[in-house]
């Protein structure tokens, strides 16, 4: 085959098949970066809302849209509120994170043994739902301590660890305009605003509403399939 029939071929091959799959590509990395994602939960900060192995859906039209690829802002309708659990990007250095809202912007947020206290007013807390703690480990069981946090309009499952070292306390921390303070449900064991501050609006990706899919590591990556398609609360 000479070089002007080679040069024909491949010409054909990018026509007809490289190049609709570059744009299909394209599309679709497009539509996730600015319209809905997944994220793949790593730890265990979140326990015991999220664990290890859930991929969680990422609805990046919850709050703004966003210029593909980037975290410009186009248009804004919305902004996150207290009790939402958001993706977003470290402020320490740029990993993908899911923590929970805390504290708003203005607001003043302190934790005193293990209980948070919001612009002066401590937050309630219940006992615990019965099968909050189901679907972890024994010994994560047996060392934890569960209860219900009553943030207004949004009560949630959270959990402490017996005999770990945690920052457990801190003085009271007002929250800069247009930043939000962050932390995970599981609070002895969560790399949040209590160590890297708040997180700048414009970090924010969106907000995490349900879980996709979910992978015990401990049982060979095998599914969880009663957390399948659930929300997040």
């Amino acid at each position: 085959m000479n070089v002007k029939k080679c040069r024909v071929v491949v010409r054909r091959w990018w026509l007809q098949e490289i190049r609709p799959l570059l744009i299909l590509a394209l599309i679709v990395c497009s539509l996730r970066s600015s319209l809905a994602d997944w994220n793949d939960v790593p730890t265990g900060s979140m326990k015991p809302t999220i664990l290890e192995g859930d991929r969680v859906f990422v609805n990046k039209l919850a709050y703004d849209l966003k210029v593909p690829f980037t975290t410009w802002h186009i248009t804004q309708w919305g902004n996150p509120q207290r009790g939402d659990i958001v993706v977003f990007f470290s402020p320490k250095d740029g990993t993908r994170l899911v923590k929970r809202v805390i504290g708003l912007p203005g607001d003043t947020v302190e934790l005193r043994n293990e209980r948070l206290i919001i612009n002066g007013q401590p937050v309630d807390y219940a006992a615990p739902a019965p099968e909050m703690a189901a679907q972890l480990s024994g010994p994560e069981r047996d060392r934890g301590v569960f209860a219900t946090e009553k943030l207004p309009a949004r009560p949630h499952a959270v959990m402490a660890i017996n005999g770990v070292q945690a920052m457990r306390t801190f003085a009271p921390v007002q929250v800069p305009e247009g930043h939000y303070f962050m932390m995970g449900d599981n609070r002895d064991n969560s790399f949040d605003s209590r160590y890297f501050g708040t997180v700048a609006r414009s970090q924010i990706v969106g907000r995490a509403t349900d879980v996709v899919l979910s992978l015990n590591k401990e049982e060979h990556w095998h599914p969880r399939w009663q957390r399948t398609a659930t929300p997040l609360e």
